[in-house]
Parts: structure tokens; sequence; C-alpha cells
């Protein structure tokens, strides 16, 4: 297959630093723009499981015909220059930006270079959520888990940068915005075109998927990123797992190896490192009958992802007791309305600890 990039029509820069964040561009380019110039650049993370599956998700995105530039954009002092640097060209030539995740401070720098009248913003999870009503209220982009903390000398030192994103991102006379997205979108600003994604791309390209008896369970960053204690969410998954005949546990990418190594010395459950994002395994297959997750953004993905199967998404809400002392004063209210908004699941009350 020839590379779509040097096809007929607006050249598009796309930025991604997830692999779910590039798995929504090849989803938008699925409904938007097949045919169209597409370059794709990784801004590598050092994570060793997040590089694994950008890697796996870049070779797919080249098997449709695009093009992929991998940056190593953190790999030492030098390497932000560098990456900046080389491209500042091709943003400057660009007629369309694409980005997973305008809270990253290194795409709102390059949002600063670049001349392009069209900005599309493709989901990062449920971080999107939080985008867009920080944008419908002209406040300062900030991620939710970080929501009432006291800013650090680096976000004072950047907060130009980031105010100047947020202008960039509200659409105008000379500037078209989409939010291109599979979370519900309820507030979004004046002027920004809203796109649903429905997940065609990973339904035409996978699946549908041989289901097996019992239980998968999905894993959560919420120790690592702070909010939920990690005593209680070991204690919360045991519950989980023994209630509904749980097998399987699919980690996410973020989560720590001794915590892992807890959860299947305690709980009996088989850990899983996915190599591609959930949504993907999912509709490969196998999957269990029942998917068991916290409130994530995969409550609102898989559905959508494992339309037309007999497979039932089923969503533990989070009890306060959970959350830890430094958690957001938002914390909870996010979470229940990550829950209380997914469509097509089963909602299962708090677990009691065990």
């Amino acid at each position: 297959m020839s590379p779509r990039a040097g096809n007929a029509g607006p050249h598009t820069l796309a930025f991604v630093e997830s692999p779910v964040q590039l798995l929504n561009v090849l989803e938008w380019a699925h409904v938007h723009a097949p045919g169209a110039g597409l370059t794709l650049v990784v801004l590598s993370p050092v994570d060793p499981m997040t590089r694994g599956q950008l890697r796996r998700m870049a070779e797919l995105a080249r098997e449709e015909g695009y093009e992929v530039r991998w940056e190593e954009a953190r790999g030492g002092a030098s390497a932000p220059f560098q990456t900046i640097g080389g491209l500042v060209g091709p943003l400057r030539r660009a007629e369309r930006i694409v980005m997973g995740d305008p809270f990253s401070r290194y795409v709102q720098l390059l949002l600063t270079i670049t001349r392009a009248r069209d900005l599309v913003v493709v989901d990062d999870g449920t971080a999107t959520m939080e985008f867009v009503a920080q944008l419908a209220r002209g406040e300062r982009l900030e991620r939710w888990h970080r929501r009432g903390s006291r800013p650090g000398p680096r976000d004072l030192l950047f907060a130009p940068v980031s105010s100047s994103a947020r202008r960039r991102l509200t659409p105008g006379e000379r500037r078209r915005v989409e939010i291109f997205s599979s979370m519900p979108i309820d507030e979004a600003p004046g002027g920004v075109t809203v796109t649903a994604n429905d997940f065609s791309w990973t339904r035409t390209r996978f699946g549908p998927p041989r289901i097996t008896k019992g239980a998968d369970m999905v894993g959560t960053s919420l120790v690592e990123t702070g909010v939920v204690d990690g005593e209680r969410y070991i204690d919360a998954v045991r519950s989980l797992a023994k209630t509904h005949g749980a097998r399987r546990y699919f980690a996410h990418r973020r989560e720590s190896t001794d915590k892992l190594h807890r959860l299947a010395v305690e709980t009996g459950l088989e850990i899983v490192r996915p190599d591609l994002p959930l949504e993907l395994i999912a509709r490969r297959g196998p999957v269990g009958r029942t998917i068991l997750s916290f409130p994530s953004t995969v409550v609102h993905t898989l559905p959508l992802a494992l339309a037309g199967t007999v497979v039932r998404v089923a969503v533990c809400d989070i009890n306060p007791e959970w959350l830890t002392r430094t958690a957001s004063p938002r914390a909870q209210g996010f979470l229940d309305g990550v829950t209380g908004t997914a469509r097509d699941v089963h909602r299962l009350s708090a677990v009691t600890a065990v």
C-alpha cells in the first residue's frame, strides 16, 4: 500500500504520546480523511510499556498506509530542542494539526509554532471531558487529578505557553476546532465541532472476538496518580474477583510492577500486560463475557468497540473512603461523572473491602 501522506488534500500532522491517542487518530482518519495527507508524529515517552504499545500501534498505522515519524522527544536534556527544531518546518507547512493531549506541555509548545487553521483534539481518555469543560469556562488547562493543588515553579514558568495554547484552541474567524470523542460532551464551547467516535475502524479491522465464560478485569492507574489508596485498591480488586469469578486482570500500562505482583499473589488473577490498547485486545479476543472496570475511559469505549457482541461491561464505583488525603477535591465528583455518563454499561455499587 502506498503511503497516504503523499496523496492530495490538506497535509495533516498528528501528535501522539500514548497508544490510545494513536488509535483515536486512526479512528479519526477512518471517518474524516482516508486518503488525505497524514503524518503521525510520535513524541515517545520513556515508560517501556507505553513505548512497546506505541511501536505496535505505529506498525498498524504504517499498514494502513500512513507515514509515522518517531521522535525520541524525551531522550535526554537536548532531546526537546532537537525534536522541536526538526518539527518547525512541518509545523509551519501543516494545514491541520491533530493532537491527543491538549494538556501536554510538549503539544502546547508546538501549538505556538504552527500556523494551521484547523485544529483537532482526539480522545486521550476521560481527560477529554475535563478539557472541554475548562475550554468552555475559559479556565487554564489543568489535568483533573491536579485540580486544587498549588502550582509549582514549572507550572508558573510554563503558564504563558499554556495560556497561548488555550487561546489557539478557541475557535474564531481564522481557526476551526474539532473534538473527536467517544466521551459525552455536554458543554462544548460555541463554534467547536464535536464528532462522535464510534470505533468503526476498530470494528472493521478486528473481530468479532471469541467470547469465554467468566469475567475479565481492567486495571487502572488511580493508585499511581495518587488518587486511590493502594491497600484499598487491592482489597477492592480481591473482592470483585471473588464475587464475579474474574480470571484475568488486564493491567494499565502505568501500573507499577510491585502492585501487579501483589495482585497476582493475593487475588490469584492472571496478570496480562496488553501489547495494544484494550479496545483492540478485546475486539480481537478471546474476551470474557463480563468485563469489570473501575471508572475509566474503557467504560465509554469498550461498549462501542464490542458493539454487536454479548459482552457486558460492568463498572464499580469508587468508594470515597478509598481516596488518598492528597487526592484532588474534585476527584470523587469527576470519577462519579465518568461512571454516570457511560452508556450501555452495568453499574455496580462500590464494593466493601475485605
